[in-house]
C-alpha cells in the first residue's frame, strides 16, 4: 500500500443538463474533511449507483465500459442522465493526483442527493490498491441462493437485478456467510437453478474450447472485463458466448474464474467441496488482458 493520501474529487454537476455546464465540473478536496451531508440519500437509503475501476500502469482499465454501465444503472434507478465526459475527466484528475502508484482503485459514486433537493451528489475517490495476490492465486467459492429467478428482470424490474446500486448489504452478507463456510468468495445461484455472478465479479467458465458467461438478461451486471477477455480467447481460436449454466455444469467445467476490474482473473479452485482445474498460464493471460497489458 502507498503512504500517499487518498484523493477525493467532488462533482457538483453530474447530470447531463446544459444549464449546469457553466458550473465548475469538479474540484479536488481534502479526503479527510467532511463532504457528505447526513441527509444525503447515499447514506440514509443507499439510493445511488457506483463503479470501481482498476488502474494499472497509470491507465484506468476499461473505463468506457464502466461509465456506460454506470449510466445503465442510473437509468434503472430513474436517476438523471449522467455527464460521462465530466466523470471521465474527474477520474483522470484523481488518477493523475495520485501517481506514481503501480495499482489504484478508483470509485465513482452517484447518489440521488440530499433528501428533498432532487439534485444528484457525485464524487470520485482514488486510493492505492491493496494486494490481491491471494485472490489472484485462487479462490474457494461457496454457492449461495440469491433468492430470485433469472426471469426477475422481466417480471420484477423493481428488484433492480443487474443494477450496480449502493445497496450492497446483501452482497456483503453473502461474503460473511461464505467466510463462515470456510470459503473466500460467493457464486450466487438463481432460484431456478442457474449460476449468476459473484458479489463483485463476473463468472467466466471454460467448457472445452468454449468460454461462457451468464447472460445479462438473467439479472447480472454486464461485465466490464468481458470485452477484453472475449477478444483474447477469440484471438486464440476459442468461442466466447453468453449461456445459462447450472451449478453442476460450472463444477464439471475445465476451469472457472471470477473476473473483476481490480482483482483481475481469479481462478476458482473449489466450488463448495468440488475441486476445479486451474490453468495458471491462461489465468495470467486473462489478467493481462483485463489490465490492458496484452
Amino acid at each position: 500500500m502507498s503512504s500517499r493520501p487518498a484523493v477525493l474529487v467532488m462533482i457538483p454537476g453530474v447530470a447531463a443538463d446544459p444549464a449546469l455546464k457553466a458550473r465548475p465540473a469538479f474540484r479536488l478536496v481534502d479526503e479527510g474533511a467532511p463532504q457528505l451531508r447526513v441527509t444525503d440519500l447515499a447514506a440514509t437509503r443507499g439510493d445511488g449507483v457506483f463503479e470501481t475501476v482498476g488502474v494499472f500502469d497509470s491507465r484506468p482499465a476499461n473505463l468506457t465500459p464502466h461509465l456506460e454501465r454506470l449510466q445503465r444503472s442510473a437509468r434503472m434507478l430513474d436517476l438523471p442522465a449522467l455527464d460521462l465526459d465530466v466523470l471521465a475527466q474527474a477520474v483522470d484528475a484523481a488518477v493523475t493526483a495520485h501517481l506514481p502508484v503501480p495499482e489504484l482503485l478508483v470509485k465513482i459514486v452517484v447518489s440521488r442527493g440530499v433528501e428533498g433537493q432532487s439534485r444528484p451528489t457525485a464524487w470520485v475517490f482514488a486510493d492505492a490498491a491493496p494486494s490481491y495476490a491471494a485472490a489472484r492465486a485462487g479462490l474457494r467459492v461457496a454457492a449461495l441462493d440469491r433468492g430470485i429467478p433469472t426471469t426477475a428482470p422481466q417480471t420484477s424490474p423493481w428488484l433492480l437485478a443487474g443494477a450496480k446500486s449502493l445497496s450492497y448489504a446483501i452482497n456483503m452478507a453473502g461474503l460473511r456467510e461464505a467466510a463462515r463456510r470456510g470459503a473466500d468468495e460467493v457464486l450466487f445461484i438463481s432460484s431456478d437453478g442457474y449460476a449468476l455472478e459473484g458479489p463483485t465479479s463476473t463468472l467466466l467458465v471454460k467448457r472445452g474450447n468454449r468460454f461462457l458467461t451468464t447472460p445479462v438478461d438473467a439479472g447480472v451486471l454486464p461485465g466490464t472485463s468481458l470485452g477484453s477477455v472475449f477478444e483474447l480467447v477469440r484471438g486464440e481460436g476459442a468461442e466466447a458466448a453468453e449461456e445459462l449454466m447450472t451449478l453442476a455444469q460450472v463444477a464439471e467445467s475445465d476451469g472457472a474464474w471470477l473476473l473483476s476490474s481490480v482483482r483481475l482473473a481469479c481462478p476458482i479452485t473449489h466450488l463448495d467441496d468440488v475441486e476445479l482445474p486451474v490453468d495458471r498460464a491462461l489465468t495470467d493471460r486473462l489478467s493481462a488482458a483485463i489490465a490492458g497489458r496484452k
